[in-house]
């Protein structure tokens, strides 16, 4: 193998230059999208127009999309939408499960705060009260 004879010296400032210049570049925009990203980005123009006030089927809404050269079946389009509500509502759930752990004290904290308050209310009422204290705790856990 023979090196190349006419290669210029790669001094250290130019990689510098060269590591901040490449550092500095933006994603380039890509022409070409999935049809799940496309269905993404039109998910509430498709669900307006799929909507009882608006009526289209999906099939209409494909034909529609077909005139711009866009070609996907009507049940491709279904499938996405609802691929899409469906991991938009685990991202809610998980959202609101972990809202909810930092608002809420954990259960074993609960059940020792209702079985001592439980307990004050037994000691003031008579063995029926007792009773009735004992078959909540029991049916707690």
């Amino acid at each position: 193998m023979s090196e190349h004879q006419n290669s210029e010296v790669i001094t250290k400032e130019k990689i510098d230059k060269a590591i901040n210049l490449l550092k500095e570049q933006k994603p380039k925009e890509r022409e070409d999208v999935s049809d799940r990203e496309a269905v993404r980005k039109m998910r509430r123009y498709i669900e307006k127009l799929t909507s009882d006030k608006y009526g289209y089927s999906y099939d209409e809404v494909s034909e529609m999309l077909l005139g711009l050269g866009i070609n996907l079946s009507g049940s491709r389009i279904k499938y996405l939408i609802g691929e899409l509500k469906k991991s938009s509502r685990q991202r809610k759930k998980a959202h609101e499960e972990d809202k909810s752990q930092l608002l809420e004290p954990t259960a074993e904290t609960q059940g020792a705060v209702q079985t001592s308050h439980e307990a004050d209310k037994s000691s003031e009422n008579n063995g029926q009260g007792k009773r009735k204290s004992k078959q909540a705790t029991q049916l707690q856990q």
